[in-house]
């Protein structure tokens, strides 16, 4: 009986399998590096995190968007050049507006939106100022 066929055979599935075994350790060599980065990466994103909650607090808080009338610019410009709080009448008054009623409520509709973004204050009642 001749054996060496079958030693053949066993040759060609050692080597298959010997390159099957290199191919997964360099598969799982990849994949070590690629998780090593991966890991470096998430300590560096830990750091950030650290870093940027620890500075939040002393980060100036932007302004709010304003709404897209002209006049809103206009407001805040009087309150920045007024000496003490402002009345609906008196910011009409710095707009160059009539002082007609509907111009008088609209001013105040304006002013009780900018108190709801947190922009002004209502100081006493129908009378704004500027928040610090």
């Amino acid at each position: 009986m001749n054996i060496q066929p079958l030693l053949d055979a066993l040759d060609l599935q050692e080597d298959a399998t010997r390159a099957l075994a290199d191919d997964l350790r360099a598969q799982i060599d990849d994949l070590q590096t690629r998780l090593r980065e991966a890991e470096t990466h998430l300590e560096h994103l830990a750091i950030t995190r650290k870093t940027v909650t620890g500075l939040a607090d002393r980060l100036p808080t932007a302004a709010p968007d304003l709404p897209e009338h002209p006049d809103y610019p206009r407001i805040l410009a009087a309150f920045n050049h007024a000496t003490g709080p402002l009345r609906a009448k008196d910011v009409c008054e710095a707009l160059g507006h009539e002082l007609q009623p509907k111009n008088v409520e609209g001013t105040r509709a304006k002013l009780k939106r900018l108190v709801k973004l947190g922009i002004l204050t209502e100081a006493d009642t129908g009378t704004f100022v500027r928040r610090q």
